[in-house]
């Protein structure tokens, strides 16, 4: 399973990307850590991004490209992931389709979580509050008006993408705004109707190997319980034949036998006395 998540700061993603984790045993790539850990591996791709994040320079999308060519290569990448912070322009949703086009691989999905944008900000202003009337740290990133700059920002930059998904019928839409539990179930569903949700098949085979098995062995007790029926049912009619000759008075196969060899030996006798005179 192969998915994106889409939606404004403050939508969920983060939240919902754990949960499908959990749920299905895929791995979340975040770009920044995967950035990270190239520059720390010393990987070709790693030591490029190096240098123009030592120089304060932003990281160009044929270096982020190939460090995610090179992580989904991983072991623990095989059973699927989920993109995080990727892509966030049109371009690098074409490249990330380039990448794994020549990788024979499928996006199997991009999920939206809709949000109301008022609803949002209303939301971090109550709990700035709430957590300034605690007496708490409010963190700096975490106030009304840089989430309205963010906001922007997403509008500008990765809304697009929702246009580009659509398009190619990979976008499916949830509305942000329930509850926790009540959008995860909204994805697992939907990740059911489409069919990208075969998760684990190894214990469905062994389910499926299960069944088969049971199967097997009720033909089996059918066929031993067959044996004996087959063998009665030779006998049967033997048996009721000669029970309906009984009741009717009529003799059976053996008894008319040996009426006919009596009858046969009284015609010889006569034949040898007829021919004894003359």
């Amino acid at each position: 399973m192969r998915l994106i998540l889409l939606g404004p700061p403050g939508s969920g993603k983060g939240t919902q990307a754990q949960r499908l984790v959990q749920k299905y045993g895929i791995v979340q790539l975040s770009t920044g850590e995967m950035l990270r850990a190239a520059v720390a591996a010393g990987t070709p791709v790693g030591l490029k991004a190096k240098d123009i994040m030592a120089s304060g320079a932003l990281v160009s999308d044929d270096i982020v490209v190939g460090i995610i060519s090179d992580r989904i290569e991983e072991p623990d990448a095989r059973q699927g992931f989920i993109l995080d912070g990727f892509p966030r322009t049109v371009p690098q949703a074409e490249a990330l389709d380039d990448l794994l086009r020549k990788k024979h691989l499928k996006l199997d999905a991009v999920i939206e979580l809709r949000v109301n944008e008022s609803a949002l900000l209303q939301r971090v202003e109550t709990r700035v509050a709430e957590m300034r009337a605690r007496g708490e740290d409010v963190r700096v990133d975490d106030t009304p008006e840089v989430l309205t700059q963010r906001l922007a920002t997403y509008r500008a930059m990765t809304e697009p993408l929702i246009h580009y998904y659509s398009e190619r019928r990979k976008l499916l839409t949830v509305d942000g705004m329930m509850t926790i539990e009540h959008v995860s179930h909204e994805i697992y569903r939907i990740l059911a109707a489409i069919g990208a949700a075969d998760a684990k098949p190894a214990k469905k085979a062994g389910q499926a190997a299960k069944v088969t098995k049971t199967v097997g062995k009720g033909a089996g007790t059918a066929r031993k319980a067959g044996k004996p029926a087959s063998k009665t049912s030779k006998k049967a009619p033997a048996k009721a034949k000669a029970g309906a000759a009984k009741k009717t008075g009529k003799p059976v196969k053996k008894a008319a036998s040996k009426t006919v060899r009596k009858a046969a030996k009284k015609a010889v006798k006569k034949v040898t006395k007829k021919r004894a005179k003359t």
